[in-house]
């Protein structure tokens, strides 16, 4: 292992826009929706589609959505993701940058600060903040930074935590924050964000194996080291065992759908409305494909869910916050940091 001095750790996340400007919503959109691995269609098509329907309607209901959640110190996201290095720097001698793949700060302005507080830097160790492997969410991430590596001739190498969907210290720390809630009446439905079914498939390097079957998620296979939801599954099946909370107890869901093409099943929102016909009335949300609160977590979920789940008969809704700071999984990034 290279000398500690010269190594660099970034935090790096999705982003948000600048302020709850429609201006500044409408160019987050088109930067994070033109992104060929977000929206995989053709760039002509993408444009028209993204520049032309997307975000003009879209961009003044986002904005009218982030100013629900935001804060004194801004986006929920960015703020808590620098909350998060703060408290890692605390026990990691290494000096911490913070980058979003869309918006600020740049992937090139966290680079540029860790050169400069270390010209003799030899190793950079960035940890994408997204717990399960997906095109439009670590892979992009992933091949963007080292996109913006490619154009620094100072020979510094960097090295990508892996996804850690099933890494016991992610498991543990997940189990930790919603242990607090346990309770035996209680429904939990753990929610993952939702991406377009062809996605899936494209990443299924068998080609032969995702979306094949009822059951591909629990048949072994190479496609699940890029499987989102196969990984999305074995994180709910290792966080109830962990907390030993039964199978008649907790399902899992999608949220965020954008657009009309398949994606994966069941959906949140479609859920909200059943549970309460099931007989679900007390019920728990946690988002696991997410570690820092946002707006899919703070306004779609603790607000918009709350609100269709107890119209539809709902007695009782608990969103069970993210890790965000919590010692536990700052402890848990220091280990997949050190991993690396």
């Amino acid at each position: 292992m290279p000398d500690q001095k010269k190594r660099g750790i970034i935090l790096m996340n999705l982003g948000s826009p600048d302020s709850t400007e429609v201006k500044d919503v409408r160019s987050y959109l088109n930067e994070f929706l033109m992104d060929a691995r977000v929206i995989d269609s053709p760039y002509i098509v993408r444009a028209l589609l993204v520049k032309g329907i997307i975000t003009p309607f879209r961009a003044p209901k986002s904005a009218e959505a982030y100013r629900a959640v935001w804060g004194a110190d801004g986006s929920p996201l960015v703020s808590i993701t620098f909350k998060q290095k703060e408290a890692l720097q605390q026990i990691t001698a290494d000096p911490i940058e913070v980058a979003m793949r869309y918006g600020n700060p740049t992937m090139k302005k966290a680079y540029d600060d860790l050169l400069a507080q270390n010209p003799g830097l030899t190793e950079v160790v960035l940890l994408p903040l997204y717990p399960h492997y997906a095109m439009s969410s670590y892979e992009t991430a992933v091949e963007h930074a080292k996109a913006i590596h490619k154009k620094y001739k100072y020979p510094f190498t960097i090295k990508f935590v892996p996804a850690f969907y099933n890494h016991p210290a992610f498991i543990n720390a997940l189990a930790d924050s919603i242990r607090p809630c346990m309770d035996a009446d209680t429904h939990y439905l753990f929610s993952y964000h939702s991406i377009p079914e062809r996605h899936i498939l494209k990443s299924d390097v068998t080609k032969t194996h995702c979306l094949q079957s009822p059951d591909c998620c629990s048949v072994a296979s190479p496609a699940h080291a890029q499987c989102y939801r196969h990984q999305c599954f074995v994180t709910t099946q290792l966080v109830t065992q962990q907390l030993n909370i039964p199978k008649t107890q907790h399902s899992v869901s999608f949220q965020s759908k954008l657009g009309r093409s398949e994606w994966l099943k069941p959906s949140t929102t479609l859920r909200m409305d059943e549970l309460p016909k099931e007989g679900i009335k007390k019920l728990a949300v946690i988002c696991p494909s997410f570690v820092s609160d946002c707006l899919e977590t703070l306004e779609e979920i603790a607000l918009r869910e709350k609100e269709n789940f107890m119209n539809a008969g709902g007695e009782s809704f608990t969103y069970i916050p993210c890790m965000d700071t919590r010692p536990v999984w700052i402890e848990a990034m220091a280990q997949l940091i050190n991993e690396a």
